[in-house]
């Protein structure tokens, strides 16, 4: 028995993977030998990370388009033909900048759309616009990066925390209608990465009270990083992830754990 992971032949689009742990995934599963769709909101974007994987042998195209507007995501899912794999990477934090928290008896109708417009509804049209050949096809893994703030709950992030578990609880029920059809669908519960977006609080190492008060939370006392999680998602996404399907698999070094 083989345990190499080798993805010839498999298409995956990977939303929001023009930076940070999206375009860590993108060059992992390049390596793997899938051809990439590279999608990511800002086109330059995009396509730097398509010239890197082409520069390392791989085979990559750029698919830029916004997963908030479905008009958008079927159109370019269209264009871009069949899709083998998706990983739902795209995810917004906020769009004032990281660690910002406000009590959700503080916030209004308006400000949640930011966090329910990218993290749910980003989830539901990229996976509604793949999923009919995947059935038809017989085959297909859907991979949903959620966070541990939808599993634990997330003083000061209430919405956030809802969308990301929205977002889970979409994966269980895609496992149980579409298992019969070849398709497994999986969650990869992160917590604190190390990305552009976070990038301000390591910049003196950590040093800062609050990437202390954070990290004093983990097990493992350091941010995660892309590659922490790339392995796992290519096991999942390839046959030995075959009979893995409904899960939400935490990598998250130690900051909640589970039996």
């Amino acid at each position: 028995m083989s345990t190499a992971i080798t993805l010839n032949g498999r298409r995956v689009l990977i939303t929001g993977s023009g930076q940070g742990v999206g375009r860590g995934l993108a060059h992992a599963f390049g390596a793997a030998g899938a051809d990439v769709l590279v999608n990511d909101l800002r086109t330059e974007r995009a396509q730097e990370v398509v010239d890197e994987i082409r520069e390392a042998g791989g085979t990559a195209l750029a698919v830029p388009f916004d997963v908030t507007d479905y008009e958008s995501v079927t159109s370019a899912v269209g264009q871009a033909g069949s899709i083998d794999i998706l990983v739902n990477n795209a995810g917004n934090a906020g769009t004032e900048g990281f660690g910002t928290r406000n009590r959700f008896a503080d916030t209004e109708p308006a400000d949640w759309e930011a966090f329910l417009r990218v993290n749910l509804y980003g989830v539901l049209h990229c996976t509604r616009a793949v999923l009919p050949a995947m059935v038809s096809g017989g085959w297909g893994r859907i991979l949903t990066i959620v966070s541990d703030a939808g599993r634990t709950g997330d003083p000061g992030g209430a919405v956030y925390g809802a969308a990301k578990a929205g977002a889970a609880g979409l994966t269980r029920s895609l496992a149980l209608e579409n298992g019969r059809f070849g398709i497994t669908a999986n969650n990869i519960s992160l917590g604190t990465m190390r990305t552009p977006m976070t990038e301000p609080l390591w910049a003196d190492g950590g040093s800062s009270p609050q990437a202390k008060a954070i990290l004093s939370s983990y097990a493992i006392r350091r941010p995660g990083s892309p590659d922490d999680l790339t392995h796992l998602a290519l096991v999942l996404a390839s046959d030995h992830g075959s009979w893995i399907t409904g899960q939400t698999i935490c990598v998250n070094g130690g900051y909640s754990m589970t039996l």
